[in-house]
């Protein structure tokens, strides 16, 4: 936990790929732990305008500003295209929400790119153990 306590602790822009605008979706209760626990959120979601009060992106290189961790709620199948685009920002991580990892390149990729990596791991449990 010390590697993600210091993920968690170094950052304070998260992206989040798939966030949903639906209140029921994980990914919107997640993102407002997120938000309530003082991290700016960036929604990535190319159907939705906003949520939780925040413009909406469709992808993340229309980011217009720095971010620190790329969060993804994406259908395993569709991780490894966004994987891509993450390491083309200046985010330090990528992390992978619960039930979603990537094979051993793609994980070797992203740490040869110098980023992390958490995969399979809750960021809102995370944020939470941390308090």
């Amino acid at each position: 936990m010390n590697d993600i306590k210091s993920i968690l602790e170094k950052s304070k822009t998260i992206a989040v790929v798939g966030l949903s605008d639906k209140p029921e979706r994980d990914s919107y209760g997640i993102a407002g732990v997120l938000q309530k626990s003082g991290y700016k959120i960036i929604p990535v979601n190319p159907t939705i305008d906003e949520s939780l009060g925040e413009k909406s992106y469709s992808d993340l290189k229309s980011i217009p500003e720095d971010i620190d961790i790329v969060n993804v709620f994406r259908n395993p199948d569709d991780v490894p295209p966004i994987i891509e685009e993450a390491l083309q920002t200046n985010a330090h991580t990528i992390w992978l929400q619960t039930g979603i990892t990537v094979d051993d390149g793609v994980a070797k990729k992203v740490r040869d790119a110098g980023k992390e990596l958490v995969q399979d791991q809750c960021i809102g449990v995370a944020v939470r153990t941390m308090k």
